[in-house]
């Protein structure tokens, strides 16, 4: 069940431009709020799967494409 917020003080700048996006998009001014309040949350809250999946990936690209040899001959290069 949808929940209902009152936001207060709004500036009256951010008001007009959003009253714009509304129009722009043919939303109202509540869809248009709502709309963005989703699209951030979305944008902040990357699904842990495809974190994961990701992660996996650059593990299999990664594995095995150094030697312990190899990885030993470049630390050694970068000490003084």
């Amino acid at each position: 069940m949808p929940t209902n917020i009152t936001i207060r003080d709004i500036p009256d700048e951010v008001y007009k431009k959003l009253k714009q996006q509304a129009e722009l998009h043919h939303r109202s001014i509540n869809s248009e709020v709502v709309f963005y309040l989703k699209q951030m949350v979305r944008s902040h809250c990357p699904d842990p799967n495809e974190v994961i999946a990701r992660a996996e990936k650059l593990k299999l690209q990664a594995k095995g494409s150094l030697t312990i040899k190899e990885i030993q001959q470049a630390i050694n290069k970068g000490r003084p």
